[in-house]
């Protein structure tokens, strides 16, 4: 089966209510609070989920328990005020409360803006598969890169707001790795993450037809060997038509990584960008995931059909 365009949420406007949920790790209370200071002055009004600023009750790499997480989350969908859910950090744990969610009640709460990335992967997989909604792969308002990158901020601001201003997205850094042009449906996010979920209930088994998204970090270029290698071995990358590929931070010699990734990445047969933008790297420019686009690699740059939003 080929992927095709998944459903978009409506763009907010000024005076939307916006949830953020700590689906993962802890956020320190200062991160929080200057990130939902930058809500505010977009003309937001941030709700923070009972949970968002608590600590699990035995592992400290968790934000709570993981039925809280998930009750947040599910709480923070099927409210009809709510125009958006943007995740407060990432870190680890996503997956322990993706099974926990009422996919039923999320599903018949219709379509919502979703921002996150990182250990968010899981739960973008979990939208792509359980409800059709296309999501957004961008800051979380407790990261760093959101709270001190200009670039960052100001893309997934326009990205929710004006979404029509961002079709075209890259830094002057990108650069072929694989040479070539493309067309397909944007899907993908953390390489780990990706790989972790394969056989796990719901997950996706095929990306044919994906133009596939890739970053990490604190991966050695062995381990992101592994990672790409079980990607490549479980059949989840046939058919792709492209591969885009972000930062990877704490990765070690990017030449050492890029060798890796040409490797391992080269072999499909497909265009792949380099250094797009996206991830853990020092810019986070936010990716749409679930729409179709074009992947330039001489260009570096990857041009969405239509708005991420409507």
């Amino acid at each position: 089966m080929t992927l095709t365009e998944l459903t978009r949420p409506r763009r907010l406007r000024s005076g939307d209510r916006v949830a953020v949920a700590a689906t993962s790790g802890p956020v320190p209370d200062e991160r929080l609070d200057e990130g939902l200071d930058i809500l505010r002055s977009w003309g937001l009004e941030p709700v923070v989920m009972p949970h968002v600023r608590g600590r699990h009750t035995r592992f400290r790499y968790l934000s709570s328990d993981d039925a809280d997480r998930a009750r947040d989350l599910t709480e923070a969908w099927c409210d009809p005020s709510v125009a958006a859910v943007i995740c407060a950090r990432g870190g680890y744990g996503a997956q322990r409360m993706a099974d926990l969610l009422d996919w039923t009640a999320i599903r018949a709460a219709g379509p919502k803006v979703f921002v996150g990335y990182s250990d968010v992967t899981v739960l973008h997989e979990a939208f792509a598969a359980r409800t059709g909604l296309a999501t957004l792969h961008g800051p979380m308002i407790g990261a760093l890169t959101f709270l001190k990158d200009e670039t960052t901020r100001e893309s997934l601001r326009a990205t929710l707001f004006e979404p029509e201003s961002v079709r075209v997205l890259g830094l002057p850094s990108a650069r072929a790795l694989v040479p070539g042009r493309a067309r397909g449906v944007t899907l993908g996010g953390c390489a780990s993450m990706l790989a972790a979920e394969l056989g796990t209930p719901h997950a996706r088994v095929s990306a044919r037809g994906g133009l596939l998204l890739l970053e990490d970090v604190g991966e050695e270029d062995y381990r992101l060997d592994r990672i790409l290698t079980q990607l490549l071995r479980s059949g989840l990358l046939d058919g792709v038509t492209g591969v885009a590929l972000g930062s990877w931070a704490d990765c070690g010699p990017y030449e050492r990584v890029r060798e890796v990734l040409r490797d391992r990445l080269g072999g499909l047969g497909v265009p792949v960008v380099e250094e797009l933008g996206f991830g853990h790297g020092d810019v986070n420019l936010t990716m749409p995931l679930g729409v179709l686009a074009v992947l330039d690699a001489e260009a570096g740059t990857l041009t969405l059909d239509r708005p991420a939003l409507d």
